[in-house]
């Protein structure tokens, strides 16, 4: 009898609701998603990928360009002393010759003085042959001491009337005389084509024959003193 009711005391028990331990813990409230961030990461991933992109399109634009490696004087050629192969973008807009044209780059000439460093554009030279219009060249012997030392093709000069005035009493003494004062500048620009006489020359000179461009203008006065000797060349700014 004793035995049947502590079985059913035991078996009330087990039927109470239990209650929660001590360590459990209560569920913690969801976290809040941030749908802004996450599509700020997406676009960056995207900017990256395009930058990237944009990079390896533009390397495969690039050519293959000549750039001097020393200046080049006005009138004067490229050589293969004096220029390099260089990888530039084709994009710029730029004519940029490039390394396969040199050889035909070679017969042509600079406009104008032309610079270590600068990347050759087609528009930097020009025909040997032609003749800008208004301009015309004249050959002169210069004497020693009426030319400075070094004197070359492309160089930019002036061009003065130097000796005594004539004096001579006929008429045609006088209009000389008047025409070519001491010292007077006959040019105030020329462009030297050439100094100095060719290899194929057979007869030797102590004198400089140097060929001038000039002003189609100059040719009388120029003509006219370097027929008597009286031309001395001296070199001005823009070389």
């Amino acid at each position: 009898m004793k035995i049947q009711e502590r079985t059913g005391a035991g078996a009330g028990r087990s039927a109470a609701p239990a209650q929660p331990s001590v360590g459990d813990r209560l569920p913690s409230p969801p976290r809040e998603r941030k749908p802004a961030l996450a599509a700020l990461a997406v676009l960056l991933i995207l900017v990256g990928a395009l930058g990237a992109t944009m990079l390896v399109l533009r390397a495969g634009d690039r050519v293959e360009a000549i750039q001097l490696t020393a200046d080049v004087k006005a009138g004067e050629s490229i050589t293969d002393d004096n220029i390099k192969s260089v990888m530039v973008n084709d994009d710029s807009g730029a004519n940029f010759v490039a390394w396969s044209q040199r050889e035909s780059l070679m017969k042509l000439q600079a406009k104008s003085t032309l610079y270590k460093g600068t990347v050759v554009v087609g528009e930097m030279f020009a025909d040997k042959s032609g003749m800008e219009e208004g301009k015309a060249t004249v050959g002169v012997s210069l004497k020693e001491g009426q030319y400075p030392k070094g004197l070359g093709s492309g160089d930019n000069v002036a061009v003065y009337r130097v000796g005594n005035k004539t004096s001579g009493g006929d008429q045609d003494g006088g209009a000389s005389g008047s025409a070519g004062a001491d010292n007077s500048l006959l040019v105030e620009r020329a462009v030297v084509e050439s100094a100095g006489a060719s290899s194929s020359d057979s007869i030797t000179s102590t004198n400089l024959p140097v060929t001038l461009t000039v002003d189609a203008a100059d040719v009388p006065a120029l003509t006219q003193a370097a027929s008597a000797g009286e031309v001395a060349v001296v070199l001005i700014p823009g070389n």
